[in-house]
C-alpha cells in the first residue's frame, strides 16, 4: 500500500475505535490508540494472511497477547473482510462473541488472549512448532510494555533463543503507560533493549506510531539469522486525539458526546488534510 494511504488508514481506523467504544459503552481506548499503526502495517503490508487463507496451514500466525486492546483489532479485521463490519454492532451484547478480549469464536483471531503474559509463550509453541513442521510461515505477537512485569514473558523468551526461532516477531507497545500510572514508577523495564539482548533476542526500536518506520522495519525481518526478532515501537497513547494522548486516564474509557464530537473532529480533519495532500500529488 502506498505509505500516505497507510498513514490514512491509520486514522480512518482510529475514527472506527472511537466509534466502536462509543457505540459499546466499554473499552480500552488509549492501548487500542498506540497500537493502531502497528497492526495497520502488519495487516495491510506485512503478514501473509487473509480471509482467504486464513485456514493455510502456511499463513503467517498474529496473536495479540494485548488482548484488552481488542477493539483495534475488531476494527482492522473487520476492513480486511474477516466479518462484515456491522457484526461490531454486537460487541458487548448478550451471546455475541465479539467480547472485550480476542477470542477463536472471531474469523480471523488465532487464539483466546487476554490474560496478560500468555500470549507470548503460545506465540513461541507455534514458532517452534514450524521449525519442527519444516513450514515457512512467521508468528507475531504483540505485547503492552506494563504486560512485562508478568514473569511467563521472560520464561518464553529463554525459550525462544533456545530453539533459534528467528520465525518469531515480538512487538511490544512501548507506550510507557499502564492502568494505573506510568511504567516505569509501577515496575521498572529500562534499560529494556538491554535486557532482551541478554535473553538472546535481536533488537530493533522504531516509532510505533510511524506507518514508514514500522514498514521498514518489518521489511528488515529475520533481523539475525537464529535470533528471535524484537521490535520496541516506542508509541503515545491514546494517539491521534489531543486530549487522549499520554492521559492514565483514558486507559478504560468512553468518552462523552462532547469528548466525542471533539475525536471525531479532530480524525476528519487530519483524514481529509492527508486526502488533499495525496491529491495535489498527482
Amino acid at each position: 500500500m502506498d505509505p500516505t494511504l497507510l498513514q490514512i488508514k491509520s486514522l480512518e481506523y482510529r475514527k472506527g475505535v472511537i466509534e466502536l467504544i462509543k457505540n459499546t459503552g466499554a473499552g480500552h481506548t488509549g492501548g487500542s490508540l498506540s497500537s493502531v499503526d502497528i497492526l495497520n502495517v502488519l495487516y495491510n503490508h506485512t503478514l501473509n494472511v487473509s480471509p482467504e487463507t486464513f485456514l493455510s496451514p502456511n499463513r503467517d500466525r498474529y496473536i495479540q497477547s494485548k488482548g484488552h486492546s481488542v477493539e483495534a483489532l475488531y476494527i482492522v479485521l473487520a476492513d480486511k473482510g474477516f466479518f462484515p463490519r456491522e457484526a461490531l454492532n454486537t460487541v458487548e451484547r448478550y451471546q455475541s462473541p465479539y467480547i472485550g478480549h480476542p477470542t477463536r469464536d472471531v474469523n480471523g483471531i488465532e487464539q483466546n488472549t487476554g490474560a496478560l503474559g500468555h500470549g507470548l509463550a503460545v506465540a513461541v509453541g507455534m514458532a517452534l512448532a514450524a521449525k519442527l513442521d519444516k513450514r515457512p510461515y512467521r508468528v507475531f505477537t504483540l505485547l503492552g510494555d506494563g504486560e512485562l512485569s508478568e514473569g511467563s514473558n521472560w520464561e518464553a523468551l529463554m525459550a525462544a533463543a533456545h530453539y533459534k526461532l528467528d520465525n518469531l516477531v515480538v512487538i511490544v507497545d512501548r507506550n510507557k503507560l499502564q492502568i494505573t500510572g506510568r511504567t516505569d514508577d509501577i515496575n521498572a523495564v529500562e534499560p529494556l533493549a538491554d535486557k532482551f539482548r541478554a535473553f538472546g533476542m535481536a533488537v530493533c526500536e522504531c516509532d510505533g506510531n510511524s506507518t514508514s518506520d514500522l514498514s521498514a522495519v518489518f521489511d528488515q525481518l529475520p533481523f539475525e539469522p537464529m535470533k528471535p526478532n524484537l521490535i520496541i515501537a516506542h508509541t503515545v497513547k491514546g494517539k491521534g486525539i489531543s486530549f487522549m494522548e499520554d492521559a492514565v486516564q483514558w486507559h478504560h474509557k468512553v468518552p462523552n458526546d462532547d469528548e466525542y464530537a471533539i475525536a471525531l473532529q479532530e480524525l476528519d480533519t487530519a483524514i481529509a488534510e492527508l486526502k488533499a495532500h495525496v491529491h495535489g500529488s498527482q
